[in-house]
């Protein structure tokens, strides 16, 4: 373990997270992480400097989860990938990044479905679920984790899988990153890498009603293959994705939008085609729910004067084909997830404010919401007691804490 105080040249480089918002949060010390060995020690040295601690994957965290006063641990240099391709099974240091993880992946024929940001962490990302442009095919990507190396509040490792650990297993898979332990390493059972079709489909603002009617009723239920998720800013109304099939817009046809397919793309390939451009270094703030069924036009007519972005998810397909208890990502039965965000904190809860009426109560775990007041159900729902339970039994001191962490208040 490496520790790193605020007077080290890296110190500033390590601490700010991939959020502005959260830019100015200043740990006590980072410890820096190559192995499971490390993780013990540093959590020893956080009981005997009486620091609270918090893991760092990479850092995307909407409620500052992976900042701290106390010591962050910087998993960053966890970061190998290693496959046995005859088994389709790829281990996944928790450190590693999603561009990385595409890339090398690719190399072997293989891939997992996981989210679009290209230096989103894969363990933070698969422990709240992780939505993603082949997840109405394969799921979520915690659907396609295996097993995983846990180092817990006591300094153990242990390694969970269905059959070892299988409670911790189950946990791990979508009730949220930092909860039971420090991830070290991921295994995954990876799909065959594809060939894709990137596609935008664009329209002016003014037509923003009408495309979001149409596609509400299309994307949910679209072919497995097709992912089609909808923004909306100031500007325009875009419809963009990915589909592993000849792509059908389906409805959306019919209302002429300005088409723009890139064809045969490899999936490295066609997520770098939806990573173009420089990183958006505004500050932000969010908020988002699951929807069951869709929006009325009044409600859409609101929500387009609230005055900021709009961002459409699709769910259903194979992320709605697994029971709600058989992972702890107890979301199975929802037809999209809307985000709304901007600069506005304001104007982002009175757009919330417009749609909560017609959503299901449901919030995605990784997009904390730090208003919820029921949060225990929002991002947990009937799964919520036995999590609460599992918290107790392997972080019984509460070492990993947080406002809204299993457990609390």
């Amino acid at each position: 373990m490496e520790l790193i105080g605020p007077d080290h040249s890296l110190y500033d480089v390590l601490r700010k997270p991939a959020l502005p918002l959260y830019a100015d949060i200043r740990p006590a010390a980072i410890a820096r992480c190559s192995s499971s060995s490390d993780v013990t020690e540093a959590l020893a040295y956080a009981r005997s400097a009486n620091l609270p601690v918090t893991p760092r994957g990479g850092g995307h965290c909407f409620a500052a989860r992976s900042s701290t006063t106390g010591l962050m641990l910087d998993l960053s240099p966890l970061s190998t990938i290693t496959v046995e391709s005859t088994a389709a099974l790829a281990t996944i240091g928790a450190g590693a990044r999603l561009a990385s993880v595409y890339r090398e992946l690719h190399e072997y024929g293989l891939m997992i479905p996981a989210g679009c940001g290209p230096t989103v962490g894969i363990a933070g990302l698969t422990l709240g679920g992780g939505l993603g442009l082949l997840g109405r095919r394969y799921g979520l990507t915690c659907d396609r984790l295996v097993a995983a190396t846990v180092v817990l509040a006591n300094g153990n490792v242990v390694t969970c899988d269905a059959e070892r650990e299988s409670d911790l297993f189950w946990a791990l898979r979508g009730a949220g990153g930092g909860q039971f332990g420090v991830v070290t390493a991921l295994v995954f059972n990876a799909v065959p890498s594809p060939a894709a079709t990137r596609f935008k489909l664009t329209w002016p603002r003014s037509r923003a009603a009408e495309v979001i009617a149409a596609w509400q009723s299309w994307a949910p239920d679209a072919p497995d293959e097709v992912t089609a998720s909808l923004t909306v800013n100031a500007n325009q109304v875009q419809v963009f994705g990915a589909t592993l099939t000849a792509f059908d817009p389906g409805s959306l046809a019919a209302l002429a939008p300005e088409i723009d397919l890139l064809a045969g793309l490899s999936w490295p390939q066609l997520k770098a085609s939806l990573s173009e451009g420089g990183p958006d270094n505004r500050i932000l703030h969010s908020k988002s729910e699951f929807f069951r069924s869709p929006l009325p036009p009044d409600a859409i007519t609101q929500l387009l004067n609230a005055g900021c972005e709009l961002n459409f998810t699709p769910m259903g397909g194979a992320y709605n084909r697994v029971p709600v208890d058989a992972t702890a990502f107890a979301h199975r039965t929802e037809r999209f997830l809307l985000e709304h965000a901007g600069p506005d904190r304001n104007a982002v809860r009175r757009s919330w404010s417009i749609a909560h009426a017609y959503a299901s109560g449901a919030v995605y775990p990784n997009f904390p919401d730090p208003d919820l007041t029921e949060w225990h159900t929002a991002y947990h729902g009937p799964n919520y007691p036995r999590l609460r339970d599992l918290k107790a039994k392997y972080d019984p001191a509460g070492v990993f804490h947080f406002p809204q962490s299993l457990g609390g208040s």
